[in-house]
């Protein structure tokens, strides 16, 4: 009996029920931001780092409450580390709200466990704060360590988490209730999605309404009042869309030999065969001894054995397929292993049989 491969087949295909508008696209001008940050981690049980930056830093904020120390003396940090901090600061987020953020080790700290942030400012890719950072953290991993000098670890040390560890102190302009239209950029681009998105939206609110700029957005006449603005999206959102279905595509990911093939792949018609070169090398240990009475001395050689076997590959009809199900049926009645198929499959993209995209991953 023929193995049957294991694949995963998953199909580019439109889902039987609409998707809502909310959940192929997004507004234009409603976007989330990124935020970064540097700061100081304190309180930790002898698992700080050594690097110098994080001395540089701890001395500057010293002196900032009125505490010099010397200079050129080393302080010995061993309960402080420098840390980065990053957090996205969502679509019209106000001043006073938090968000959460994420604190990561710069240096060669062991451990953030137990340690606390102290204030620092986060910043936006244009150099303002945005908002401030402060709190106890959250550290998934731990480890334990041996007199004998034997550890384990189990996830990371590093890094952690703040739950609401951010204040916000500036909203983000944006441009949602300027000008006379809303725009809906879709997440996967398609014209026939486009052009449905825009029928289904002139349908309830009447002829040239919206119109699809390109494959990739369509742009709606909305009202300039910001409560009625908000009101119109509202009910624009949740509309129904029936997407255009992908473009044929074989996605392949080498790492895993997962191979995920889309509805509309098809074969042509066409005569393949496939087989496996076998080399074993083996090595055995020879003992060679001097004749008679000659002079010599009593050695261990190495005596390699080398066999070559090449399995027989029968040729195979593959193809022609017309739908999923005989793609799926061709091969399994082919009984090849994943890493064979991605070679059968990049060789029929090359000979022009595999009407599909052939993605590589």
């Amino acid at each position: 009996m023929k193995p049957i491969i294991a694949l995963a087949l998953i199909l580019f295909t439109s889902s039987v029920w609409a998707d809502r508008i909310k959940d192929l696209s997004a507004v234009q001008g409603v976007r989330n931001n990124q935020l970064v940050g540097y700061g100081l981690v304190v309180g930790l049980d002898g698992t700080g780092d050594k690097a110098p930056f994080t001395n540089q830093t701890f001395t500057n904020m010293m002196e900032q409450f009125g505490i010099t120390i010397p200079e050129g003396e080393d302080p010995k940090l061993k309960n402080v580390a420098a840390v980065s901090i990053h957090a996205t600061l969502p679509a019209f987020a106000k001043p006073g709200q938090e968000i959460d953020i994420t604190v990561s080790s710069l240096g060669n700290a062991k451990s953030l466990r137990g340690g606390s942030l102290l204030l620092a400012p986060l910043r936006g890719a244009d150099g303002n704060v945005y908002a401030v950072a402060q709190g106890n953290l959250v550290v998934g991993g731990f480890g334990a360590e041996g007199e004998d000098g034997s550890s384990i670890k189990v996830n990371i040390q590093s890094a952690g988490r703040i739950p609401n560890g951010a204040i916000v102190e500036r909203a983000v302009p944006n441009t949602f209730s300027q000008g006379d239209y809303l725009t809906f950029n879709l997440h996967r681009p398609d014209f026939t999605t486009a052009k449905r998105m825009s029928e289904t939206i002139n349908t309830l609110l009447g002829p040239d309404a919206a119109y699809a700029v390109d494959a990739a957005s369509v742009r709606v006449t909305a009202p300039r009042d910001a409560n009625q603005r908000v009101s119109f999206l509202s009910v624009l959102e949740n509309l129904e869309v029936d997407p255009g279905e992908g473009a044929a595509k074989v996605i392949i990911n080498s790492r895993t030999g997962t191979i995920v093939v889309g509805k509309h792949v098809k074969i042509e018609s066409v005569a393949i065969t496939h087989g496996d070169l076998t080399v074993t090398v083996q090595n055995d240990m020879v003992i060679d001894q001097p004749e008679g009475l000659s002079a010599g001395e009593t050695v261990v050689v190495p005596d390699a054995n080398l066999n070559v076997e090449e399995e027989k590959g029968p040729m195979f009809l593959f193809g022609p397929t017309v739908t999923l199900n005989d793609l799926v049926n061709a091969v399994n009645e082919v009984g090849a292993a994943p890493g064979d198929l991605m070679a059968i499959l990049e060789a029929l993209k090359s000979a022009g049989a595999l009407k599909a995209e052939l993605i590589v991953i």
